[in-house]
Formats: structure tokens, sequence, C-alpha cells
């Protein structure tokens, strides 16, 4: 009986969380807010509540809820932007996360009473990899543009396997020699090495299983398996597992438009959206509950030491990036970080300083900084104090930035060009259906039947229709001015038109189920349909 009143308890306790992690989003759109941050505070109210907090378990974090975040992340990202934007990823992503693992090293070593340059390594390890999952958010609902969103991406992606493995080197050194750094790259570089070969043998042994994922639910299980999977290869073989689940996500995300069917893509995209709302938000109430077990952790150490710790660590994080950022653009123009090929059309272009200033600010840590100090065991020097200075360093990010970030992209007037979006994707849209209409001449010459023949002529009637229409928006689009998508009365009328008509077949369906004369099972399937088409309807 105690063992189930358990379970219902945990239960209970997994219904709340859901239940305050929907209301926090519905607070989120109306006012603007970070969820992320939302989701922080009232963890840490919950803290101080009478009850037991969720202690966090730095192996489940990383081996159950990171790889799923990661894989995610990189099937909605872009493989050729990010190839195109690699010299700055990779300045961010790599070479700023070992210069702030340094920087708190050295610190630490210098200025905290009794640390050493290895621990204060380990814990810049920790903090230096931003979490981008509150900036992205923030970012898209602000309008920031592709490019610094395609940026923010990729530096996210990569920038924990960097962390974990500096981490790695630096705890092993703890009770060694000392810290290397010629020892710390060597095996970066070999961990980073054998990632991507592992994301890669994962990414083409999915391909391999084509057959299986032309049925949605097989399709579904594989793609919740494959993060896991890259994971845990990688970890087998003493690699670095994130960049493995990363590489994995890149290469499966680009090739699924050749490798999966239109149903499997649809149910896969809503599965890891909820997969990621989830995990998002439990990951963050966490956060928050952790703050009262790190702060009972610090009587043995004195206010000062403290203090500086604190400031060690939050300086090197808030104050290395706009330098690093500003730093590249002084370099000679043939090492500037530059903005490689976009879709609104620059071409190596090197950052401007609005875009420096944003990027410098989005800039939160997240639950992988305090997933890897919590790796640390009990007897590394000075555990305690790192746990407590990664804490305030999530919280100063992930709420100061979190919640200043949006107001600064608006001050700062960076603003995807919408018109530009509408225009490549209506071009794309009439390149589509141009293809589409000459395989309907190609097929026409050869020897139909007349049914055949009137099947051909109305599909390409239908087809032409729709090539108008787009190329009406297209002339629109050209003809504007302005950044955003002009709207066209036309358009609208049309889309309300069209809105109209699919609310009234569902009820017309609705009203035939009622009355006995459809199954409940046709219902869902004609239903799924009008679905489809209604989501056709609200894309510009």
């Amino acid at each position: 009986m105690e063992q189930v009143h358990h379970l219902e308890a945990i239960l209970l306790y997994v219904l709340i969380t859901v239940a305050v992690i929907v209301a926090t989003r519905w607070v989120s759109r109306r006012t603007g807010l970070p969820s992320a941050a939302l989701l922080t505070i009232i963890g840490i109210v919950y803290a101080f509540l009478p009850g037991e907090n969720i202690p966090l378990n730095p192996e489940l974090i990383l081996t159950l809820v990171i790889p799923p975040l990661l894989y995610n992340a990189a099937l909605d990202s872009s493989l050729l932007d990010i190839r195109h934007n690699l010299r700055i990823v990779i300045s961010l992503s790599v070479l700023l996360v070992l210069a702030t693992a340094m920087l708190v090293g050295v610190g630490f070593h210098l200025w905290v009473a009794g640390a050493t340059l290895a621990a204060g390594v380990a814990l810049g390890a920790a903090i230096a990899p931003p979490d981008p999952v509150a900036a992205l958010a923030v970012g898209r609902r602000a309008g920031l543009p592709g490019n610094l969103i395609t940026l923010i991406q990729g530096e996210g992606l990569l920038n924990d396997a960097t962390a974990l493995t500096i981490l790695a080197v630096a705890v092993d050194s703890v009770d060694g020699n000392g810290f290397s750094f010629p020892t710390a790259i060597g095996r970066f570089v070999m961990s980073a090495a054998g990632g991507v070969v592992a994301g890669v043998v994962v990414a083409y042994a999915v391909r391999l299983l084509r057959n299986l994922r032309e049925d949605p639910i097989s399709a579904n299980a594989i793609s919740l398996a494959t993060p896991f999977a890259a994971y845990l290869l990688a970890e087998r073989v003493h690699v670095s597992g994130v960049l493995a689940v990363v590489v994995a996500g890149l290469i499966i995300g680009h090739n699924a438009p050749r490798h999966s069917t239109g149903a499997s893509r649809l149910q896969t995209s809503a599965v890891w959206r909820l997969v990621d709302f989830v995990l998002e938000g439990f990951v963050f109430l966490l956060i928050g509950q952790q703050l009262p077990e790190v702060v009972d952790h610090l009587h043995e150490y004195e206010t000062s030491t403290i203090v500086m710790a604190v400031a060690i660590s939050v300086g090197a994080v808030l104050l290395l990036r706009p330098l690093w950022l500003v730093v590249t653009q002084l370099l000679p123009s043939r090492m500037h970080a530059r903005l490689g090929g976009s879709s609104d059309g620059r071409e190596d272009q090197a950052l401007d300083r609005r875009e420096v200033v944003a990027l410098s600010w989005a800039g939160t840590r997240g639950v992988i900084s305090l997933a890897a100090i919590f790796t640390l065991h009990e007897n590394v020097p000075d555990r305690d104090l790192m746990q407590f200075c990664a804490f305030v360093v999530v919280l100063v990010t992930l709420l100061g930035q979190g919640l200043t970030f949006a107001p600064l992209v608006r001050w700062l007037g960076l603003r995807a060009n919408r018109a530009d979006l509408a225009r490549e994707r209506n071009e794309a849209r009439s390149a589509a259906v141009q293809a589409a209409i000459d395989r309907l001449d190609e097929i026409k010459q050869e020897e139909h039947d007349h049914i055949e023949d009137k099947a051909i002529d109305s599909m390409r009637k239908q087809l032409t229709i729709r090539l108008e229409r787009y190329r009406r928006r297209l002339d629109l689009i050209e003809q504007s001015e302005s950044d955003e998508v002009p709207v066209s009365p036309q358009y609208e009328a049309a889309l309300v038109v069209r809105r109209e008509v699919i609310d009234a077949q569902r009820e017309e369906l609705l009203r035939w189920r009622d009355a006995g004369n459809l199954t409940d099972e046709g219902l869902r399937v004609l239903e799924r349909e009008l679905d489809h088409e209604e989501r056709l309807a609200e894309r510009s």
C-alpha cells in the first residue's frame, strides 16, 4: 500500500508539473516574457515551500534529457546554413568555450584561496556553453533575422560537446599531475572527431531503415530512439556523445525530405514538438529547485571567497563574449567573423554592430551547466563553491539576459525581412508547381486513353490556377517597399472564404457522424484531410 501511495504521489507531481508548464506557456504567449525564465522563477519559489524538492541527477539529465533536446534542435537546424557560417560557429562554439574555461580557471587559481587550476577550468567548462533555448524562443518571437538565428542554433549545437570534453579532461587532472592545455586540446580533437564519426554512422544506419520509416508509427519509434543510439554508441567508444547526437540530427534532418514520407514527417514533427515542450519545461523547473541545496553547502567558505569566486565566474561569462565578438571584427579581413550565404541574400558579410550586441546578449546558460558541474564527485576540491558559482551564472544569464533580450532586439531594430522570406517561399512554390506542370506535359505526350487525358487536363488546370495565385502574390511583394509582407484584399478574402468552406464541411461531417451515417473512424480520416487543408490556408 505504501508503494501505491508513492506512485500516486509521483503521478500527482507529474500532473501538476504539466499543468504548470502549460499555464506558463499561456502566460508567456500573452505577455511576451520567456517561458524559460518564468519556469525557473516558479521552480525557485517552489523550492522554498514545504515539501521535498526533486534533486538534479546529472547522469539522468545528460543521458535521457540532453540527447533528445539536442537532436530535435539539430533536426530543425539547417546543415547548409551552418556550413556557410562555419567560421563564426566554430569561433563561438569551440574557441570561445575554450577561452572561457581557461579564463575562469586562471582566475580561480590566482584569486580564489586554495583553488587549483584544474578545478577552475572544470567550472569554466561547465558555465562556458550557452543554452540557446531561451534566446531562440525570444528571438523568433521578436523577429530576429534568420542569419542570427542560424548562428545561435549552430553555436548551441556544438558548444556542449566542447565544454563536456574540457570538463572531463579537467576532472581527470584534479587528482593527477595538474591540468595540461596540450593534453586538453589533443583529447578534445580525438573526442570530437570520434563523435562526428559516430553521428555519421548512426545517421546512415537510420537511412538503411527507410522501408520501415514509410510507416508513420515506425518512423516515430525510430526517430525517438535515434538520439539515444547515437549517444550510447559514442559513449561506449569514449568519444563525444553530445556531438554524435548533433551530427546525426543534422544529417537526418537534411536528408529527411528524400528518405521519409509526408505522413511520417508530419507525425514525427508533431511528436518532437511535444517532447521538446515537456522536457524543456521540466528542465527549467528543475533548475530553480536546486537553489536551497546549493546554498546549504556554503557555510564552510568565507564570504569574501564566495564573492570573489562568483565575480570571476559571472564576469568571465558576461564580459568575454562581447569582447570576443568585437575583437574578431578587428582582425584582418580574411579572419573576420563573417556571415556566410544566407536566405536573406547576404554573402560573406562581417557582423555589424547591432548583430554583435545581439549575439553578445544571447548567451543564456541553462541546465547543461548545472548538470555538468553536478557530475563532479564529492572529493573534488571546492565542489560546493563551484556548484554555487554555476547556479548564480545560470540565474544571472537566464533571468537577466532572458528577460531583457526581446526589448534589446526591438531597441536595436533587428528584424527579419518578412517580405524577403515570403518572396523566397512563393518563388519556390511557383518553381515546384511549374515543374509539376512540365511533368504533366511530358506525360501527356505518351499514349493514354480518354479517361487519363481528362485526369491530366483537370490536374493541369488546378496547378495553373495555383501558379497564377503564387505569381500574383509575388508581384504584390515585388511592388511593396516595406519589409513586411503586403496584404492583398483578394488574397485575404480568399483565405477567409476557404476557412469558412472548411468549417462548413467539418460541421456537416459531424452531423453525419451524430446521425449514424458515418463511423467515428471515417470521421477521423476525413477530418485529417480537412486539417491539412486548413494548415495550408494558414501559410503565406
